[in-house]
Parts: C-alpha cells; sequence; structure tokens
C-alpha cells in the first residue's frame, strides 16, 4: 500500500507563491494518478488538480486555472503542486491523493481516489 506525506504548506500574502510536495512510498508511483484536492473549514473537499501516470495529460479546477500548476517526478516518487498568484478563497488544507485503480482514468472525483495524505495547511492573507 502506498503511503503520502505533504508537505510545503504555510502561511502567505495575496498574491504570493507556494509549492507543496507529496512524497510517496512504495516502488509504483507511477502507477497512478494523482490529484490535489483542498478543505476549506465547514466545507467539502474539493478537486484541485489531476495529472495522469505519464504526466503527459493535467486537469484543473476552474477556480485555479492559469494559477497553480501540477507535476510529477516518477524517478522522486514525489507529486507538486506550484501554486501562484494565491488568493484568500485558496485558503484551506490541501491532500495529495492516489488513485490506485488499474485503469486509464483521470477522475476529478473525490471518490475515485483512495490513498490519501494528512493534509497540509495553505493560510492565505489578504
Amino acid at each position: 500500500q502506498v503511503l503520502l506525506v505533504e508537505s510545503g504548506g504555510g502561511l502567505v500574502q495575496a498574491g504570493g507563491s507556494l509549492r507543496l510536495s507529496c512524497a510517496a512510498s512504495g516502488r509504483t508511483f507511477s502507477s497512478y494518478a494523482m490529484g490535489w484536492f483542498r478543505q476549506a473549514p465547514g466545507q467539502e473537499r474539493v478537486f484541485v488538480a489531476v495529472i495522469s501516470r505519464s504526466g503527459g495529460s493535467t486537469y484543473y479546477a476552474d477556480s485555479v486555472k492559469e494559477r497553480f500548476t501540477i507535476s510529477r517526478d516518477n524517478a522522486q516518487h514525489t507529486l507538486y503542486l506550484q501554486m501562484n498568484s494565491l488568493k484568500p478563497e485558496d485558503t484551506a488544507v490541501y491532500y495529495c491523493a492516489a488513485d490506485t485503480v488499474p485503469s486509464l482514468r483521470v477522475s476529478d472525483r473525490v471518490e475515485d481516489y483512495d490513498v490519501w495524505g494528512q493534509g497540509t495547511q495553505v493560510t492565505v492573507s489578504s
């Protein structure tokens, strides 16, 4: 079973940048589509971005397009989320997740991901 550990969260002013990392254990990282999700206080967990196994396909929530970039390094078993032009509404706990079901799907649905990290807090001040 893969284990995921996020890092890189913190407090940043509006307009600033952060880079989140998600380190994965195990040798099968390149077999999984990987996603980033976020959850603000009192709200449901929502999709942010997803990347295919090879990294060749990426998809984003409309709210983060042109500001966030998802990427992966399969040799280092690491997933990234570069976040630029941050806004106060980006404040949330950010989770990385793995879709370990053997398929070609690249999903934006929370329920399609079966392995989750512990989350990292991102706070954007105005």
